[in-house]
């Protein structure tokens, strides 16, 4: 296909994958397709958080067609969203490290709009947002979503002081290198992890942008609604607890 122009760094993509049976080979598709026009080198990385659906097997039938770009790291059993990302950045070797969740529902496409300002020394971390004027929401989530979105991000904000407006779109890009000590400190392994990876990223002194992407709300969340967000509400409050108690001073 046609090359893009623009940055040539390495590129790691990671997709973290949990039962995703039903639509992992299409994002992977559209993945794959996006590596082969990239101007630079590009690997994919795909960790099965402990699926019990197949996802594996239909991972590794990409695997003859990708080659060495098409990675696939197994975890014997779920550990959670954090803990896969995590996982997929210890072995990316990327100089930029981008996450994406599996269902895209942000755009792979749009991928070049975090990897730019990361590449050209802007910032260490761009996170994709759904929460500014420029953004382009194509499918709204529910309004009881919505409401719980917007708690929550008042919660992280009174809690952690991040001056961010959406700390949870499921893609983000890292420069690896400057990201690696907050990978490192990195505890929580679930849904909250993005909040305690960008508190992190501040504590360290990086510089963060927010960018505004297209994104659509795809159905069959592996969000529950009650469950889980009372955990993330809880995890919220670990993470100041565990800078409290110097768990993320580090060396």
């Amino acid at each position: 296909g046609r090359k893009q122009r623009g940055v040539s760094e390495t590129l790691s993509i990671i997709i973290p994958a949990y039962n995703e049976a039903s639509r992992i080979g299409g994002s992977l598709a559209e993945v794959l397709r996006f590596a082969e026009r990239y101007p630079g080198k590009v690997e994919v990385i795909v960790v099965d958080d402990g699926s019990t659906d197949g996802t594996a097997s239909l991972i590794e039938a990409f695997q003859p067609g990708a080659g060495e770009r098409l990675r696939l790291v197994r975890h014997p059993r779920n550990r959670g969203k954090g803990a896969s990302v995590r996982t997929g950045f210890e072995q990316a070797r990327g100089e930029i490290v981008l996450f994406s969740d599996a269902d895209l529902s942000t755009p792979i496409e749009e991928a070049v709009r975090l990897i730019e300002p990361v590449a050209a020394g802007v910032c260490d971390v761009a996170i994709g947002s759904r929460a500014l004027e420029q953004s382009v929401i194509e499918v709204r989530q529910s309004w009881i979503r919505r409401c719980m979105g917007r708690i929550f991000y008042r919660m992280a904000r009174w809690w952690t002081g991040l001056d961010i407006r959406d700390t949870q779109c499921g893609f983000k890009a890292f420069r690896r290198e400057a990201m690696a000590p907050a990978f490192a400190r990195q505890r929580l392994s679930g849904f909250a992890f993005d909040v305690e990876l960008l508190y992190l990223a501040n504590k360290l002194g990086l510089r963060v942008l927010e960018v505004p992407v297209t994104w659509r709300h795809v159905g069959d969340s592996r969000v529950s609604l009650v469950a889980d967000s009372g955990a993330m509400l809880l995890e919220l409050l670990r993470v100041r607890l565990n800078d409290w108690r110097g768990l993320y001073n580090g060396t």
